[in-house]
């Protein structure tokens, strides 16, 4: 799924001003491995969804690389609210903080079992959607070496029953691919 130079012309020209839906069968596909794709979608893409790998339903996001997401956050707006997607769990974070969670310094949502807790982290996402109730937009914020398929899941977080999200829009930050290297560059 990388797209680099002739395979990013390619995907371009394939999808500009297409609708995608991006569906990662692939358990071990990772955030990072597909950030070239990303862009691509993210500039040529009329609309891009992501899949969820259990369940008939896919979820449309802006997508925003690193310093998309740095322009979204200095945007002035209460709330703000992102989750962090850490190996350990959820961090849930806000413009004025990070929601504590059992441990102070650990995530917002822990792992339950070896597992994304989604129930939990929904039921957050309902708290603060509560306080901030303007707040319209919510950035998903992976850790680079998360999976594809657990950001899908980690969407349905946003949802409160089909077709009722939390929020209008929600946003995947993905990694900003690096550019290719230069044949004479080390």
């Amino acid at each position: 799924m990388p797209a680099r130079g002739p395979d990013a012309a390619r995907l371009a020209a394939r999808v500009r001003g297409r609708d995608v839906l991006v569906a990662v069968e692939d358990a071990d596909t990772f955030l990072a491995q597909v950030a070239d794709t990303l862009a691509v979608l993210r500039t040529q893409a009329r609309a891009v969804w992501l899949q969820h790998p259990d369940a008939p339903v896919a979820y449309r996001l802006v997508l925003r690389d690193e310093q998309g997401f740095r322009a979204w956050l200095e945007e002035v707006a209460p709330g703000k609210l992102r989750i962090i997607q850490r190996a350990d769990g959820f961090e849930l974070t806000t413009s004025v903080g990070k929601l504590p969670g059992p441990d102070r310094n650990g995530p917002s949502v822990p792992v339950r079992g070896g597992r994304q807790d989604v129930a939990t982290l929904r039921r957050e996402l309902a708290r603060l959607k509560g306080r901030f109730t303007t707040s319209d937009d919510l950035c998903l914020v992976p850790s680079f070496g998360t999976e594809v398929a657990q950001v899908a899941r980690a969407l349905g977080g946003t949802y409160v029953a089909p077709e009722e999200g939390l929020f209008d829009t929600l946003c995947l930050v993905y990694p900003t691919p690096r550019p290719a290297p230069d044949a004479g560059s080390p």
